[in-house]
């Protein structure tokens, strides 16, 4: 066990199990106390690596992430006491693997509930190698000031409450992490102050005792009195009473043993802490503050007379003159988090992304307002949602069968067409099925798939401004500009797209009005007089179908379609629908194990 000062405003620690709250409250203590470098020089989280951004005052730091116990110790030899958060089941595993490493010195366990035979191992272990354990079940510990372990003394505020923020006079020792904080609060009320003070656990079998502590204490010039906090159960204040008796301990001590109450239950009491437990005479709260008074502590008659008994022994050093109180300093700010800062109503920020078609902040996401437990419960279809999170509303049912008849119908169109091509040939180059899929997605454009889009610009506006058919198509030819959805390699007059017949047919019989599909036979009724192949194109059909979609629903204003068709609504059902036929295009090449793709010489033109 250490005999003096084991904590300094440069010690380091690493940090074990990444916990980001403890971590973020030692750096704003550090920056409270003016520490110039963080306190927390590493983090181990197993399995990980990397960094870790937080706060150093206004400051955003980058902290590293190391896998293992050995990676960080050797990248950080400065840092030498360990913070486990790790569980109860694994912290006694990797509180050996800390001590026995060179640079490490202190190690506190913060987990409830390490077996006791382990515990003892590590005690043994420690204290052959002259090295301290706080804990197990502690909350840590702290040095005013200086640094502090994890959650210790709690928020902020509490910690400027308390003044810990710099050093008083007192060293203080308990069992109790939650006690701590009140006996904090209550010696910077009635002294300067605590100058460290260390919770060691609540377990029957500590790594290091409240007398390991004070005898410490006893050995740091600048702390000129010692309040201990002990509880029933145990005989830990018993090794301190020998320590008074021995006069190994020449400052003052202030002591109360906790748990007096016991006496008037008839059965033995178990308390919160393992080793709280009511057992012989020699181990209840009365034997042991009697104990101590003998010895020569000062032991008041009652918790309630603690905080005076405290407050007469730091008068008397002063008055001694073994005291200089401390000359009390102004903390800076500590920045306040945004999220905290805007939950409170203490500033307002600009945001940088807007959403209006969904929601995931509630019990369950929305779309459009409509939440998932609805949509499901309504057998909403594909068409349904995609009517939510494009258009934002609710679409009648003839509008969402449509948009998945599209689905269906331009889901693929073969292995030949440029998009399903360069999926194919990027799966048999090993590639995986985003790549694959992507390749094939970049190829849709004006003369892939983009059709559809321009088909609708083109006809919507010369239907409204009334062109005819000639007039139009001709338009279009003095331009130079082929007519969108007019035209195929293969379907003619005599050999018409099934699929062009199947939306037209059930636009037919569930639209309301189709005079955009009307217009586009017309005009087609025009270029087929002018060759065979010019017929009226899926893409065609849909374009024009969806205008009378659009404008035949009754839910959009006319400069509602405008946008629709601007945006590029009718490319993003394409991109949509052919994704779906470029996915399966990629497992059949991945099923059937196809070799790299190369393209045959004869189907080469070599030339100069």
């Amino acid at each position: 066990m250490a005999t003096g000062q084991i904590f300094s405003r440069n010690t380091q620690a690493l940090f074990y199990n990444y916990k980001q709250l403890p971590i973020q409250r030692m750096l704003d203590f550090d920056f409270l106390c003016g520490r110039e470098t963080p306190s927390v020089a590493g983090i181990i989280n197993p399995g990980s690596e990397g960094f870790q951004k937080l706060f150093f005052g206004q400051e955003e730091i980058a902290i590293p992430v190391h896998s293992s116990i050995e990676a960080a110790c050797s990248a950080h030899p400065t840092a030498d006491v360990f913070i486990n958060f790790a569980s109860f089941r694994s912290a006694a595993a990797s509180s050996m693997a800390a001590l026995k490493q060179p640079t490490i010195r202190v190690v506190a366990i913060i987990a409830e509930g390490v077996p006791e035979s382990d515990t003892k191992l590590l005690i043994a272990y420690a204290r052959t190698n002259n090295k301290v354990v706080i804990g197990p079940a502690t909350v840590g510990g702290i040095q005013a000031g200086a640094f502090k372990i994890g959650d210790t003394a709690g928020t902020i505020d509490n910690i400027i409450h308390c003044k810990l923020y710099r050093p008083g006079s007192v060293g203080f020792v308990s069992k109790s992490g939650g006690m701590s904080n009140e006996l904090y609060n209550t010696i910077a009320r009635v002294t300067d102050g605590i100058y460290e003070g260390i919770a060691i656990g609540g377990d029957v079998f500590p790594g290091s005792t409240l007398s390991d502590h004070v005898i410490r204490f006893n050995n740091i010039p600048q702390v000129k009195m010692m309040v201990v906090l002990g509880e029933l159960g145990g005989r830990d204040e018993y090794s301190l009473v020998e320590a008074l008796k021995e006069g190994k301990i020449h400052k003052p001590v202030v002591a109360w043993v906790s748990g007096t109450c016991a006496r008037l239950f008839k059965s033995e009491v178990q308390f919160g802490h393992a080793g709280a437990k009511s057992g012989g005479e020699l181990e209840s709260a009365q034997a042991k503050n009697q104990a101590l008074l003998e010895a020569g502590a000062v032991v008041p008659t009652s918790y309630e007379a603690f905080e005076t008994a405290i407050k007469e022994t730091f008068e008397k050093l002063v008055e001694e003159g073994k005291i200089t109180p401390v000359s009390e300093v102004k903390p800076p700010e500590i920045p306040e988090d945004l999220s905290f800062a805007i939950k409170s109503g203490k500033v307002r920020a600009p945001t940088h992304i807007i959403s209006t078609i969904s929601d995931d902040r509630g019990d369950e996401p929305c779309y459009a307002g409509v939440p998932m437990s609805t949509i499901i419960e309504r057998g909403f279809s594909v068409g349904d949602v995609i009517s939510l999170l494009w258009f934002k509303r609710s679409l009648p049912r003839y509008c969402t069968q449509f948009i998945e008849i599209c689905i269906m119908l331009c889901a693929d169109h073969g292995p030949c067409v440029s998009g399903a091509h360069n999926t194919i040939v990027t799966a048999r180059a090993g590639k995986d099925l985003v790549s694959s899929l992507v390749s094939g997605l970049l190829t849709i454009g004006p003369r892939f798939g983009g059709a559809i889009d321009d088909a609708a610009r083109y006809f919507k506006d010369a239907h409204d401004r009334g062109l005819t058919p000639y007039e139009f198509v001709e338009g279009m030819k003095k331009q130079g500009i082929r007519v969108p959805g007019i035209g195929h390699r293969i379907k003619s007059r005599d050999n018409r797209d099934k699929r062009v017949q199947l939306l037209q047919q059930y636009a037919h019989n569930h639209f309301p009005s189709v005079k955009y599909m009307d217009y586009a036979v017309q005009v087609e009724n025009y270029t087929l007089s002018k060759a065979n192949n010019l017929v009226l194109n899926v893409d065609g059909a849909i374009g024009s179908l969806f205008l009378d979609l659009l404008s035949g629903s009754g839910m959009f204003t006319k400069q509602e379609i405008d946008e629709i068709i601007e945006i590029g609504y009718l490319n993003g059902l394409f991109v949509l629908a052919r994704s779906i036929g470029l996915i399966g295009h990629t497992f059949d090449q991945k099923r059937l194990k196809q070799p790299l793709y190369r393209h045959p010489w004869e189907d080469v033109l070599y030339t100069k």
